[in-house]
C-alpha cells in the first residue's frame, strides 16, 4: 500500500521528524476528541490501567514524555495525589492545550510543563520515580536512545511505562483491525481533522511498530529489566513496563 504523508519521505529520519512535528502542530484542537472517538474511548481506560502501575517511592515525581495534551500526566496526578508530574513535549501547541486542561482541573500546582526533546531531556539523572510515554514512542525514530534517556532520568529501582497501539496477533480480529486502520480510520478522521494525513500516518506507524517481542528486546537492550507486556482490548494496545536496576 502506498503511504501518504503531509511532507517528504518517511524513510528519511530528518523528514520523519519534520512530518511528526507538522502533524502534531496542526491537529491539536481536535486531538483529544479524535482519540476518544477512534478508540471508542478505550484510550481513557488504557491510561487508567497504566498509572496504576506507578509506585512512588523516592522522589514522588513522575515524568510524562511525548505528553501531548497531558492526558497521562493528568491521570497520574489524579490517581496519585502526593506526586508531582512533569509533562514534556516538542510541540508547543500541544502544551498550550494541555495547560488549559490542567488549569481547569485545578492541577497547575502539581503538573509542570516543559517543551523538550525525548532524546535530550533537560533533567539531571535519577530525577524521577517513574517515566511514562503514551502513544509517543512509535513517533520516535531512535527508540533505543529514547529509552536510554528515560532510564537516565529515572532513579534506580524506578519504572518505565510505555503505552502503545499495536496490531492484534492473528485471527479474524487482526483482519478486521487492518481494514479499520487502512480504510475506516482515515475517512472518519478526515471528517474531523484539518489534517487527515495525520491519521494515515497513525495507521502506518501502528503497522510499522516492532512486535511485542522485538520492542521488549529494545527495552532490555536500553538497560531496563523485568520487562513485561500487558495486552489491552484484544491486543490493539499494549502496556510495556520495565524497571531500572
Amino acid at each position: 500500500m502506498r503511504k501518504t504523508y503531509p511532507i517528504g519521505d518517511p524513510n528519511d529520519t530528518s523528514v520523519r521528524i519534520g512530518t511528526v512535528k507538522e502533524i502534531f502542530s496542526t491537529i491539536t484542537g481536535r486531538y483529544d476528541v479524535l482519540n476518544h472517538v477512534l478508540s471508542l474511548r478505550r484510550d481513557i481506560a488504557w491510561r487508567r490501567f497504566a498509572v496504576r502501575q506507578i509506585r512512588p517511592f523516592r522522589t514522588s515525581r513522575f515524568i510524562d514524555v511525548a505528553a501531548g495534551t497531558c492526558d497521562l500526566a493528568i491521570e497520574a496526578a489524579v490517581y496519585h495525589p502526593r506526586i508531582h508530574v512533569t509533562g514534556v513535549d516538542f510541540a508547543q501547541p500541544m502544551l498550550d492545550q494541555a495547560k488549559k486542561k490542567i488549569s481547569a482541573k485545578g492541577l497547575s500546582g502539581r503538573i509542570h510543563l516543559v517543551r523538550g526533546d525525548a532524546l535530550r531531556l533537560p533533567f539531571p539523572k535519577d530525577s524521577f520515580d517513574a517515566a511514562g510515554m503514551a502513544f509517543g514512542i512509535r513517533n520516535i525514530h531512535d527508540k533505543h536512545n529514547a529509552l536510554q534517556e528515560l532510564k537516565r532520568v529515572v532513579a534506580p529501582g524506578g519504572h518505565i511505562l510505555v503505552l502503545e497501539l499495536s496490531l492484534p496477533q492473528g485471527g479474524w480480529f487482526q483482519r478486521f483491525y487492518d481494514l479499520y486502520l487502512n480504510r475506516l480510520l482515515p475517512r472518519v478522521a478526515g471528517a474531523f481533522s484539518p489534517n487527515p494525513g495525520a491519521y494515515q500516518y497513525l495507521a502506518d506507524s501502528i503497522m510499522d511498530f516492532p512486535s511485542v517481542t522485538d520492542f521488549a528486546g529494545i527495552m532490555q537492550d536500553a538497560g531496563w529489566v523485568d520487562v513485561r507486556a500487558y495486552p489491552l482490548t484484544l491486543g490493539i494496545c499494549r502496556l510495556f513496563v520495565g524497571r531500572k536496576p
